[in-house]
């Protein structure tokens, strides 16, 4: 979780949720993520938010996802970073590793 704050993980794809209701949210999140999980990416970014765009659905959003991935038996952690001065509210999710099988 530390490295992932820090950064110490490249990001190799994203999905923007921006303007989405939470039923179209949680459906591209799903997708998002089982695409992930097939193509092997292991650090991702769900934006959600767009600086000081409408709070009550970024919020509503924001809730939607982080309480659908910590959920999630395929997602190892995530962590949050709020919208401010007009940058994108975003989730950064570490995905678990597929494992190997003989």
């Amino acid at each position: 979780m530390r490295d992932l704050r820090r950064g110490r993980w490249s990001i190799q794809e994203h999905v923007d949720l921006h303007g989405m209701n939470r039923h179209e949210a949680h459906e591209q999140v799903s997708l998002f993520l089982a695409e992930s999980l097939a193509s092997g990416r292991r650090c991702l970014r769900i934006v959600h938010g767009r600086g000081h765009g409408s709070p009550g659905r970024e919020a509503i959003l924001r809730q939607l996802v982080k309480v659908w991935l910590g959920r999630s038996k395929d997602v190892l952690a995530f962590c949050h970073a709020p919208p401010c001065d007009g940058g994108d509210g975003a989730l950064w999710v570490l995905l678990k590793a597929a494992s190997k099988r003989r």
